[in-house]
C-alpha cells in the first residue's frame, strides 16, 4: 500500500510546492498525496475524518505552531509520523536530530524529501520530546472523544478541577474530561490560571468576585465566584491569599 502522505502548512506556495514533491517522489517510492490544511485546527479536523501515515508540518504557523500540532496528534487514534518543515530556527533544528524526528529545511529538495520518507516509519514521536522543543504555552488543549481529538482554546476554559485520574475542563457551554496532570498545566499556564484548591485551577479573566459561605460543618470559607455560570468554587485555607491578591488589583 502506498504510503499516504498528509502537509499543513499556511502559506499556498509551500502547499503546492510540497504536493509537486511527492509527486516526484512517487516515481520512486510508493507514496500518494493525501491532504492538505492551512492550520493547526483545519489538520486535527481533516485527520478526525481520515486517515494519513505521514504529516508534513510546517513549524511556524499563525494560532497553532506544527509543534503543539503535533502534540494534539498523539491523542488520535493512529497518529502519522511527523516531519517537520521549517525555514529557518537551528537551534529547533539541533533539538530535532537529539530527539530523533526528522525535518526538511526550506527550500526542500525531492531527494531531501525522499530520504525523510523513506525513514518515516522508523520514527515514532514521542509527546516529551515534542513539549521538550517548544517551550512556548500552548494556545489549545485538546480531548479525546468518541475517536476524535477536540481542540478547546485556552481563553475559552474556566477551570479545570481534578477529580479521580482525569481532570474536569469547563468552558461556558460544557465539560470536557481531560487526561492531564493538574500540576503540569498549572506549570505551564501560570499567567493564565490560578489555584484556588489543591484539586482546582480557575481562570483568572473567570473569577467575577468572591464570597463568604459557610460549610456543613458550621465553618466559615470563601468562595470564588464564576461569572459565566451561577457555580461558587470553593477555596482552601492555604489559598485564601488569593482574595487579598485580588482586591489590591
Amino acid at each position: 500500500m502506498s504510503t499516504r502522505v498528509f502537509i499543513v502548512d499556511d502559506e499556498q506556495p509551500a502547499r503546492s510546492r510540497l504536493k509537486d514533491l511527492i509527486a516526484d517522489c512517487a516515481e520512486a517510492l510508493p507514496v500518494v498525496f493525501a491532504g492538505e490544511a492551512s492550520t493547526g485546527a483545519q489538520a486535527l479536523d481533516w485527520l478526525n475524518e481520515h486517515e494519513a501515515d505521514v504529516a508534513l508540518l510546517d513549524i511556524r504557523m499563525p494560532g497553532m505552531s506544527g509543534i503543539e500540532l503535533a502534540q494534539h496528534m498523539q491523542k488520535l487514534p493512529h497518529p502519522p509520523a511527523v516531519i517537520f518543515t521549517t525555514a529557518y530556527d537551528q537551534f529547533a533544528l539541533q533539538a530535532f536530530e537529539v530527539n530523533a524526528v526528522d525535518y526538511l529545511l526550506k527550500p526542500i529538495r525531492a531527494e531531501r524529501l525522499e530520504a525523510a520518507l523513506n525513514k518515516a516509519n522508523k520514527f515514532a514521536v514521542a509527546p516529551p520530546a515534542l513539549k521538550n522543543l517548544d517551550r512556548k504555552s500552548r494556545q489549545f488543549l485538546s480531548v479525546s472523544e468518541r475517536g476524535k481529538v477536540i481542540l478547546v482554546p485556552v481563553k475559552d476554559i474556566l477551570y479545570l478541577k481534578a477529580e479521580l485520574k482525569y481532570v474536569t475542563l469547563r468552558t461556558a457551554e460544557r465539560e470536557y474530561l481531560l487526561e492531564e496532570s493538574l500540576t503540569h498545566l498549572e506549570q505551564e499556564f501560570p499567567d493564565d490560571f490560578v489555584r484556588i484548591h489543591r484539586n482546582c485551577l480557575v481562570s483568572r479573566p473567570a473569577i467575577s468576585g468572591f464570597e463568604r459561605a459557610t460549610t456543613a460543618e458550621g465553618e466559615g470559607h470563601w468562595v470564588a465566584l464564576i461569572g459565566a455560570t451561577s457555580e461558587r468554587l470553593p477555596i482552601s485555607r492555604r489559598q485564601q491569599a488569593i482574595v487579598r491578591e485580588y482586591r489590591h488589583l
